[in-house]
């Protein structure tokens, strides 16, 4: 009986699996994994729990709720969680690296022509399309987080829709707000416990992008800012384009409103990680070597806080004043999204044309509910070219 026992406790186990063969698997998805961040998600349960059983549905479950609980791309976030949970730091290191090196290759190219071709106007045909389709996307997003995330919850409601005004007439993301958010809902649902304790809760031409070679200072610039990024948003990829538009664009003057709306068009038509799109704007402030800088800032947040905290969490991740202030973030998070897609949309939507794209759009991700992401970008981009082309 004994040996009965200990037979079945063996293959109740997940099968092992090779480091080699997990980076191959994350390298494939890094290339091929269209979707968003819930897609992701979605593959890596279906691939690595169901089909092949390289990881329990417990372990999987467990990095879900990391990547919900940390700042960061929840999609890398799970990832580094996953190589982490059966191959340790190595094993966390190489699959962070396996998952977003496609794509970030993808948008390196993508960034030279660009740079290169930018001025034809076959170029800003296709963006003409593509950058109506894109709000249509993030608008589409932002409605399908608030039902994710806010579920029936007033509060969380509340803060979302402040947060979307707020975004809005500023026309930037607000730490502050974000981390006043979170206090606000651990209060409140904490207000006849004991508070207090959650109050303490801490949570040469390598350089040349649209200008002339960027300066040393320059790429320390690029590289802290995506870092301060990487550290601040929770949940969806898109959580980050709110951020990246009040610096970027306003504050920090890197890019122009078309030229940022190009770079998420960008990220919406290459696979992997949605905030590659960091890659993009690194490329175009300061060539190579801000892209990398960029890459680097957005990602190691995000790594450090899988890595880190992965041996710990478990004993303080079901902490319902952690649980809180992550509910009061996430909703922040939810309407700077909307609030962004209002304040991109003016740019982006601003004639008969734009507006019948991005109605089609919004209108074929609803009715169709499994049509790619990439591949309605891209039909927009071909209607923007027809139209302008005529």
């Amino acid at each position: 009986m004994q040996d009965t026992t200990v037979s079945s406790t063996v293959v109740a186990k997940p099968p092992p699996c090779s480091l080699s063969e997990l980076a191959r698997y994350f390298l494939g998805l890094g290339a091929f994994g269209f979707g968003g961040p819930i897609a992701l998600a979605g593959y890596m349960q279906k691939d690595l729990v169901e089909t092949k059983g390289w990881i329990s549905k417990q372990e999987y479950l467990d990095g879900l709720a990391l990547a919900q609980l940390a700042p960061g791309p929840l999609a890398a976030q799970l990832a580094i969680y996953l190589g982490w949970v059966r191959f340790g730091v190595l094993g966390a290191s190489l699959i962070s690296a396996a998952f977003i090196l496609p794509s970030f290759v993808m948008v390196l190219v993508l960034s030279w022509l660009y740079l290169e071709y930018g001025g034809i106007s076959w170029i800003e045909g296709a963006f003409y399309g593509i950058g109506a389709a894109v709000i249509a996307i993030i608008a589409r997003s932002a409605y399908k987080l608030t039902k994710l995330s806010l579920a029936k919850d007033k509060l969380l409601w509340s803060i979302c829709a402040v947060n979307a005004v707020i975004t809005a007439w500023t026309e930037r993301e607000l730490v502050l707000v974000f981390l006043a958010s979170g206090l606000i809902v651990v209060v409140t649902r904490m207000r006849s416990g004991p508070a207090a304790a959650a109050l303490a809760f801490v949570p040469p031409w390598l350089l040349t992008g649209l200008h002339e070679p960027a300066s040393t200072t320059t790429l320390w610039k690029v590289l802290w800012y995506f870092a301060e990024a990487g550290a601040f948003v929770f949940g969806s990829g898109l959580a980050i384009v709110p951020f990246l538009h009040g610096g970027v664009v306003q504050e920090l003057h890197w890019l122009s409103e078309q030229q940022f709306l190009d770079a998420v068009a960008v990220a919406m038509i290459t696979p992997g990680p949605v905030v590659i799109t960091v890659a993009f704007i690194g490329f175009l402030t300061a060539g190579v070597l801000g892209a990398i800088a960029a890459a680097i800032g957005v990602f190691l947040p995000c790594y450090l806080f899988v890595v880190l905290p992965a041996p710990y969490y478990q004993r303080y991740g079901t902490n319902p004043h952690v649980k809180a202030i992550v509910q009061g973030v996430t909703a922040a998070a939810t309407g700077a999204i909307a609030g962004a897609a209002f304040v991109l949309g003016k740019r982006a939507i601003y004639d008969l044309p734009t507006l019948a794209i991005a109605a089609i759009t919004l209108l074929a991700l609803v009715r169709l509910k499994k049509a790619p992401e990439p591949l309605v970008i891209l039909v927009a981009g071909l209607v923007g070219l027809v139209l302008r082309g005529l």
